[in-house]
């Protein structure tokens, strides 16, 4: 097996003595897709998956990208990025939104273990996506979900095309955006130049990754200011409102 990039930076990082080597956005974007390159061929090199690794990891985590993706169980990220162990944070949720609690498991993987990359991931044919194009109500707990994806499916029937291809796509680029400007932890990271915070689409069809435009690094489209998007704290009430029905 041929080592990785980031294997070969971390091993010159520990040949410098550095006591704890955090690869570049760049190389750890690369690393990912390679990765994706491997999985669409169906060539895996499923590093990292040994008991030498299992042990390594007992003492603690070193991920080297954080992946905010969506629950359905046909989009695993270590396998469409053919990673190992204690490689990727995964923060997964129907829809790939960002309330509170992922926005905290988001922070967490940025403040205590440095990932240099975040990674918003829809995919095709989302179901929550799917759910937000539809009228009625979906029942339960689905509502507030629905919510929050909503107004990206608003801005998509403007557009030509798919209605849930698109809303997949402004639904990822929304989340970067409110990412990307969310204070203190988030904002200051990419500020500083320690974070990049990504978009990207996964096609069920072909197993290839689409990675989304970074112009403008803080907002990928241009929206007026009347199509709000929902933000974290607008979620959260809806949260607590629909548990405390």
């Amino acid at each position: 097996m041929k080592p990785t990039a980031l294997a070969i930076a971390a091993a010159l990082g520990a040949l410098a003595g550095a006591q704890e080597t955090v690869p570049s956005a760049d190389a750890v974007i690369a690393e990912l897709k390679a990765g994706n390159e491997h999985h669409v061929a169906k060539h895996y090199q499923h590093p990292h998956e040994t008991a030498a690794r299992q042990r390594e990891l007992s003492g603690g985590q070193h991920p080297h990208a954080t992946i905010l993706s969506c629950a359905d169980s046909r989009v695993p990220p270590e396998i469409l990025f053919d990673q190992g162990l204690g490689d990727l944070f995964d923060v997964r949720v129907a829809g790939n939104i960002a309330a509170d609690a992922e926005l905290a498991s988001i922070e967490y993987s940025v403040e205590h273990l440095h990932v240099p990359v975040v990674v918003v991931m829809g995919h095709q044919r989302c179901g929550a996506v799917t759910a937000a194009t539809e009228s009625g109500d979906p029942g339960g707990h689905l509502p507030v979900l629905v919510a929050a994806i909503r107004p990206a499916v608003e801005a998509a029937r403007k557009l030509p095309g798919d209605l849930v291809d698109n809303a997949v796509r402004i639904n990822v680029e929304n989340v970067v955006r409110n990412l990307r400007g969310s204070q203190p932890v988030l904002a200051e990271a990419v500020h500083s130049g320690t974070l990049r915070i990504v978009g990207a689409v996964y096609s069920l069809d072909t197993g290839k990754v689409t990675w989304l435009p970074e112009s403008g690094k803080g907002s990928l489209r241009s929206l007026d200011s009347a199509q709000s998007i929902p933000g974290i704290a607008t979620c959260a009430r809806a949260l607590e409102t629909t548990f405390v029905r």
